[in-house]
C-alpha cells in the first residue's frame, strides 16, 4: 500500500503556523513540510509532490507547492527542503498559483476551514518535461495520464 506520513503534519488535523504563508493578512513561516512514503508500486520511475486547496475562492482552487521529475530512490522530503539544496538533485519546483516556484503556504480569507491535500504520485515515468516556470495544471495532467499510484495526507487551516 502506498502511504504518506509527516513528522510536521497529522492526516485530519490542522496546519501548523510553520506552513501557513507570509502575506495576504498571515505571518506564518511558510516552510515546506516534511514528507515520507512508502510502498510505491513496482515500475515506480519518479515521483511528484502537490499541494492543493480545492476550497479556494477562484472557482479552480489553489495550488501551494508542485514538486516534480523527483528521483525514485527519494522516499522523503525534509522539512524547509523547498527551494534549496535538501530538494532532491533533479526535482523541479514549478510555479504555484502564488505565480513562484516553491512552496507557499496556506493564506485563506476568513471563514470556513480549507482543506490542504498534499499528495504524493508515483509515476511510470522518469521524468516531466517541464521548467520551473510550468502550471501545476500541466503537471497535474501529466500525473493523470502517468500515475500508477498517489498517497494524500489532508490538513485543515481557517481564519
Amino acid at each position: 500500500m502506498f502511504t504518506l506520513r509527516s513528522n510536521d503534519l497529522t492526516d485530519g488535523g490542522t496546519l501548523p503556523h510553520a506552513q501557513v504563508y507570509n502575506s495576504f493578512g498571515h505571518s506564518g513561516d511558510n516552510i515546506s513540510p516534511h514528507l515520507q512514503w512508502s510502498g510505491a508500486p513496482e515500475g515506480t520511475q519518479s515521483f511528484v509532490i502537490t499541494c492543493y486547496d480545492p476550497d479556494a475562492p477562484t472557482g479552480s482552487g489553489w495550488w501551494h507547492w508542485v514538486v516534480s521529475n523527483i528521483p525514485p530512490t527519494t522516499t522523503e522530503i525534509p522539512t524547509g527542503a523547498s527551494l534549496t539544496p535538501a530538494m532532491s538533485p533533479g526535482c523541479i519546483e514549478s510555479r504555484t498559483d502564488y505565480g513562484t516556484p516553491g512552496y507557499g503556504g496556506a493564506a485563506p480569507p476568513p471563514g470556513a476551514p480549507h482543506r490542504y491535500i498534499f499528495t504524493v504520485y508515483a509515476l511510470k515515468i522518469p521524468r516531466i518535461d517541464i521548467t520551473a516556470d510550468t502550471s501545476a495544471a500541466v503537471v497535474g495532467f501529466n500525473c493523470h495520464f502517468n500515475s500508477l499510484a498517489k498517497a494524500t495526507l489532508t490538513v485543515t487551516y481557517s481564519v
